[in-house]
């Protein structure tokens, strides 16, 4: 179980690098890290995320 888990741990580590090595230098020059539909989906997320705040909000006032 404790291979199993620092296995884990190192494939965590080299994703995290190999998206540091691409994403942060490319972010630094300006360029766009997500496409234009990634885009679309962030920001379609975003308007989901604060309508139903307002949900919540009203759900832990009736409790």
């Amino acid at each position: 179980m404790t291979a199993l888990i620092l296995a884990m741990l190192l494939c965590l580590g080299l994703a995290v690098a190999v998206v540091g090595m691409v994403a942060v230098p490319a972010r630094r020059e300006g360029r766009d890290v997500l496409t234009d539909r990634g885009e679309a989906v962030v920001g379609a997320l975003k308007d989901r995320t604060e309508a139903a705040i307002p949900r919540r909000d009203r759900a832990g006032a009736a409790s």
